[in-house]
């Protein structure tokens, strides 16, 4: 009778408060994240990528063409999924719909993708790429902090979102190609001093950060250089979804 009980009460917030599948946006069966035929969609990445930025490749090459032509900043980094059109509508409800919701779950898919490489690369710290203040307050949450708060649950390293600040609010990068958003992004992050930073004003060893979209690297590279300017030996990266690269701009 007892479990019965529990069982019960386990349910009884999905029935006053419905959760919506991430990928439909209709109603969860009770007691699931998402539904089980959306599942069966799902674009992840597979084995075969990129040995640096994760991005999907063909079986012969050892790093897509991106990260072969491109200094990288970052170590290495993986998403879970492809941005396919399903991705992308997830993604646009996620961050411009109100759903914050949808990034425990897909946070909590990605911790389950990445758990070997998040304990292979024994970081100290999982920091959220940063939203100028004014998208902050425009949005009501940056997106990328829900995806960290659930890594950071799943794993047990700690997140903190005082170590890594937008300097500069830069323009929109949709219409921008690789090179314009490398320029964009020049000086847009900075490191707290003093108390809210680590080790004198200096962050750990390895740091892991956290997005949800990872395109042409520019974002990443750009954290990852003022991160290792600040004191970071090894910086790495996990994203809930991955583009095509360069050709791919959103």
């Amino acid at each position: 009778m007892a479990r019965k009980t529990a069982d019960l009460l386990k349910i009884v917030p999905d029935l006053l408060y419905p959760r919506r599948c991430p990928f439909c946006h209709d109603i969860a069966p009770v007691g699931l994240e998402a539904c089980p035929s959306c599942l069966k969609k799902l674009p992840y990445v597979g084995e075969v990528r990129c040995r640096k930025c994760g991005k999907p490749v063909d079986s012969t090459m050892v790093f897509c063409d991106d990260c072969m032509k491109t200094r990288r900043f970052f170590d290495e980094g993986r998403a879970a999924f492809r941005y396919d059109d399903l991705m992308r509508e997830t993604i646009r409800f996620f961050k411009n719909k109100g759903r914050k919701e949808y990034g425990h779950v897909l946070g909590s898919m990605l911790y389950e993708c990445a758990k070997d490489d998040i304990a292979r690369w024994d970081a100290d710290l999982i920091l959220p790429v940063p939203l100028h203040k004014a998208k902050l307050r425009q949005r009501g949450y940056n997106q990328a902090a829900v995806i960290a708060e659930e890594l950071s649950k799943s794993s047990g390293i700690p997140m903190r979102t005082d170590v890594l600040l937008r300097a500069d609010r830069t323009a929109a990068m949709k219409s921008l190609d690789a090179a314009g958003r490398k320029r964009n992004l020049t000086g847009a992050f900075r490191v707290t001093e003093g108390k809210a930073a680590l080790s004198g004003g200096c962050v750990p060893g390895a740091v892991i950060l956290a997005d949800d979209i990872f395109t042409t690297g520019a974002t990443m590279d750009e954290c990852a250089r003022t991160l290792k300017a600040a004191g970071a030996q090894s910086v790495y990266f996990l994203t809930v979804c991955i583009g095509g690269g360069e050709e791919t701009i959103f």
